[in-house]
């Protein structure tokens, strides 16, 4: 390796990205620091002293490191403002406005800036008059949104598809707010992306704020900490309509929360209309507010799950077609019977087909299909039944099946069945009201009420006594979990 100091600065730039992993480095330091070596010092050259600090307080150690590790020896690492950095702030303050804040880093609620990733998003403060932004604050033109004509429907998705069409079709008629909760890749964010899509064709005069949560967390503090919450608040509170994607991430974050709480409140008080998604049903978000979780249960609820075997052909075919691509009808047939996860699992199967084929000059069929997934297949969990989870869990606690299905109340009964519906839910991927019908013939909410209960008692470490026995609920689930896999 050369010393030259260009040689030396690419090097540090690649260990540093190796150390915090490229997003983060992209976030922080591609085109925003100026790293210098001179005199047995590593310079760091940044564009205003709030950045100055949360980097060396986030990152110095790593920096350090990274230094050690090109150089082969300790250095002394100094932060300092960088003259062309600072202008090239300055000029963008300048051509977005004064609204633009030149802060690049975001804080948590109550101790400052934070290093997890979760918080390392750089916000923007909202642009007076700019309506129908994007989740990083980009104007709705950057974009291209998924709309709901290009949704896939089946028997996972179709309650929730209808609701959002309802409220695209007849915005006001339908109850406030509605949230659609599911696995990751279900299509939760498409319904919130298709709704927005729909009301600026449909309500063009009107103004519609999309955000994903951690951006509206990153904004509040930001307004907090730049004095601008009236600007904040006005800004969500006085517009017609409001999507929030991925409410989840304000678990912990009470502040955040609350502030949200208020904003919902002050736009159900108006009738405007609100949508959110979330990972999880609001009854089993127990890090949310008791307030919050009220609030969004005086809307209408509606589950997404995972695509059934139908539904990913159908997925299959529409990408295919949306690529104008020829793909055989027994190759998507093949996908969708051995791929059993989510949309983007289906979306990168058929990206890497259509890309072996394009390198390898291969016409696509059965054989290069089964030679791209044979990968994923590898790796991929078997798809587990009720039965299943019924035969591992009467093997590990000597029950009989009929103990499971069984209607009785008593804890002999009522705990190994919660246990099963829990479950059941974690690897079966089936409705609440389907686990609910099979254990007991129960509704959505005892399925519901069954896998809050196991969840607390995991939490707690809490255990059971079946009979004679005195067991710990980790380790059922623990035990029942190896048999499933065997």
């Amino acid at each position: 390796m050369t010393t030259s100091q260009h040689d030396v600065t690419a090097a540090l730039q690649e260990a540093l990205c190796q150390r915090i992993g490229l997003p983060r480095y992209r976030l922080w330091f591609e085109n925003k620091t100026k790293l210098t070596w001179e005199d047995d010092r590593l310079r760091v050259g940044v564009a205003n002293h709030f950045f100055q600090e949360w980097l060396q307080k986030t990152f110095a150690e790593d920096i350090g490191g990274a230094a050690r590790v090109v150089l082969g020896q300790p250095v002394s690492v100094c932060f300092a403002i960088d003259p062309e950095l600072f202008q090239a702030a300055r000029r963008e303050q300048a051509e977005h406005g004064p609204a633009v804040s030149l802060v690049r880093g975001s804080l948590s609620e109550d101790h400052g800036p934070q290093e997890h990733d979760q918080h390392d998003l750089p916000t923007l403060a909202p642009r007076p008059g700019t309506t129908g932004q994007g989740p990083q604050g980009r104007p709705r033109g950057n974009r291209r949104w998924h709309e709901l004509a290009d949704f896939v429907v089946g028997p996972c998705n179709r309650v929730a598809h209808a609701a959002a069409l309802s409220l695209v079709e007849e915005p006001g008629q339908g109850p406030i707010p509605l949230v659609f909760h599911g696995p990751v890749g279900s299509g939760k964010t498409h319904l919130l992306e298709g709704i927005h899509a729909g009301l600026r064709k449909s309500k063009p005069d009107w103004r519609l704020c999309y955000v994903t949560a951690e951006d509206f967390t990153n904004r509040f503090v930001q307004a907090m900490r730049l004095g601008k919450l009236t600007a904040f608040r006005k800004h969500f509170r006085e517009c017609d309509a409001f999507l929030l994607d991925d409410l989840h991430f304000l678990a912990n974050k009470p502040a955040t929360q609350e502030e949200f709480l208020h904003t919902l409140n002050s736009l159900l008080a108006e009738d405007r209309q609100v949508a959110v998604s979330c990972d999880c049903h609001p009854r089993l978000a127990e890090q949310f507010l008791p307030e919050l979780t009220d609030r969004l249960l005086g809307g209408a609820v509606w589950g997404l799950n995972l695509p059934d075997r139908d539904t990913r052909l159908d997925l299959l075919r529409a990408k295919v077609a949306r690529r104008r691509s020829l793909i055989a009808e027994e190759v998507l047939a093949f996908l969708a019977d051995q791929l059993r996860g989510n949309v983007r699992e289906l979306e990168g199967a058929l990206h890497s087909i259509h890309h072996l084929s394009r390198v390898s000059g291969r016409r696509i069929d059965l054989a290069l299909a089964k030679e791209v997934v044979s990968e994923l297949l590898r790796h991929s969990v078997r798809l587990l039944h009720f039965a299943d989870v019924e035969k591992a869990l009467c093997a590990v606690l000597g029950l009989n099946p009929s103990d499971l299905q069984s209607r009785k109340r008593g804890w002999s009964h009522c705990h190994p069945r919660m246990l099963a519906m829990y479950l059941a839910r974690k690897v079966t991927g089936a409705s609440y009201t389907e686990i609910g019908q099979r254990f007991g013939g129960r509704n959505h909410s005892t399925t519901l009420a069954a896998e809050k209960k196991v969840k607390k008692w995991l939490d707690e470490d809490s255990s059971l006594t079946l009979g004679q026995r005195q067991l710990r609920v980790r380790a059922v689930i623990d035990r029942v979990t190896q048999e499933l896999l065997r």
